[in-house]
């Protein structure tokens, strides 16, 4: 079905693209000409998936730079997170619990 879409679209836009420039060519008494219409039906999708491309490419480093800097609420679920998480190992094993949770800071800590 992909593929279908994929052939059909730049068959439609050239067809309809065709009639229309006959259709202007036609108003203005002209003989219908090629070369005026290639260049229109190459440029314009050309344009389209520029235009595509610079807005997903600002998409893309915007939502890295964001994700880089980040917000203070996930650090804030992640606290709460490891406190509850602490307190459960305590709750199971009292005796190790301290020692396991120094162990696990130690090997996980990023500052």
């Amino acid at each position: 079905m992909t593929l279908l879409l994929v052939l059909a679209s730049p068959a439609g836009h050239g067809w309809l693209g065709w009639t229309a420039d006959l259709d202007e060519q036609r108003t203005h008494g002209l003989p219908p000409d090629l070369s005026g219409y290639r260049a229109e039906m190459g440029r314009d999708p050309l344009e389209n998936r520029q235009s595509e491309f610079l807005q997903r490419i600002w998409r893309v480093s915007g939502l890295a730079v964001l994700l880089h800097v980040g917000s203070p609420q996930p650090r804030e679920e992640d606290e709460r997170l490891e406190e509850k998480l602490d307190a459960v190992l305590r709750a199971l094993s009292p005796e190790s619990a301290d020692r396991v949770i120094a162990d696990l800071g130690a090997r996980f800590d990023r500052t």
